[in-house]
């Protein structure tokens, strides 16, 4: 098997510049040892005609930091199309979402590796796939082991995947259902020992860049997941916190898994009912911090307190 050397590596290509692409490519364009790497987007041809303002922001941005970029649909193009474009990039981070739909993360694993790419980080930023298994309340992590299964039948790309946990920013959306700070309420998903692990997007981008182009990523790209973590934390421990730094009063509640399960049941596509279940059973969203990548190698992220402190307080 090839094993690409720091040296070796000229073109990395990054899938969509959404809320975690963009901190990604930010992250590599700053990196240190970026050298004369090349950095570039793939974006759809209507992201990069857009005259939306917010859009043209976002372009002008990757431009700044001299991101190129590449015209083309992870969800219309053709497989034999996206392997074209993939031939051309040593490393490819996929952080396109599942709002990409059904399919689309297996035929981008597909066309990498039609593509001979050394180096692939599909886009598995979240929860461990392998420990929740098949069948879970979100139908769309099913697909998640079908590119496992398909990244581990195969030698000649090596692969890892950057598991993060949820984002931090999540446990503070309303429409999650977690902590409402509007009406000072609380829920605990599961139980008020249930933990969760989480990240801040800002740091998954310098936690994958630092794997992408650190010291060590010559061995980091070792065909296994690579688990990083924010913090991990009870529902206890979050409601003590939110209580700390806001100086208020949370009502507490818990949103049990049976309960999360009925309103599933009435209504089967319901992603925020999916996620509280699996959150909700606690079963592969949780890892010790002393065992994360981040921990080992010394790199400083943000944790739940120091979240909650910067953006609530």
């Amino acid at each position: 098997m090839y094993i690409p050397s720091m040296s070796s590596i000229k073109n990395i290509l990054v899938l969509g510049a959404g809320e975690l692409g963009m901190q990604v490519l930010l992250s590599l364009a700053q990196h240190p040892r970026l050298n004369d790497i090349v950095v570039s987007v793939l974006l759809r041809p209507s992201s990069i005609s857009s005259t939306r303002p917010q859009k043209v922001r976002e372009l002008s941005l990757l431009r700044e930091h001299n991101i190129g970029i590449v015209s083309g649909d992870l969800v219309t193009d053709s497989q034999d199309s996206l392997a074209q474009t993939f031939h051309r990039y040593d490393t490819i981070i996929g952080c396109t979402g599942f709002v990409a739909g059904r399919g689309t993360q297996i035929k981008l694993a597909e066309a990498v590796l039609a593509a001979a790419v050394p180096r692939y980080i599909p886009w598995q930023f979240g929860v461990d796939y392998d420990i929740i298994g098949r069948g879970s309340a979100q139908d769309l992590f099913d697909e998640q082991l079908d590119v496992r299964e398909l990244l581990r039948s195969q030698t000649q790309t090596r692969w890892t995947i950057i598991s993060t946990g949820m984002f931090i920013s999540f446990l503070f959306e309303p429409s999650f259902g977690v902590v409402d700070l509007k009406h000072n309420s609380i829920w605990a998903l599961g139980s008020w020992d249930t933990k969760v692990t989480v990240t801040a997007p800002e740091d998954i981008g310098k936690l994958t860049a630092e794997i992408v182009l650190g010291s060590e990523s010559d061995t980091a790209f070792n065909n296994r997941p690579t688990f990083v973590a924010g913090d991990t934390v009870s529902y206890a421990e979050l409601l003590q916190i939110v209580e700390e730094v806001t100086g208020r009063t949370f009502a507490k509640s818990v949103r049990t898994v049976e309960a999360a399960k009925a309103d599933l049941a009435k209504e089967p596509d319901n992603s925020l009912y999916k996620y509280q279940v699996v959150f909700g059973e606690g079963c592969g969203v949780a890892w010790d911090m002393s065992t994360t990548w981040n921990r080992e190698s010394g790199v400083n992220v943000l944790s739940v307190k120091e979240y909650a402190g910067r953006y609530l307080g």
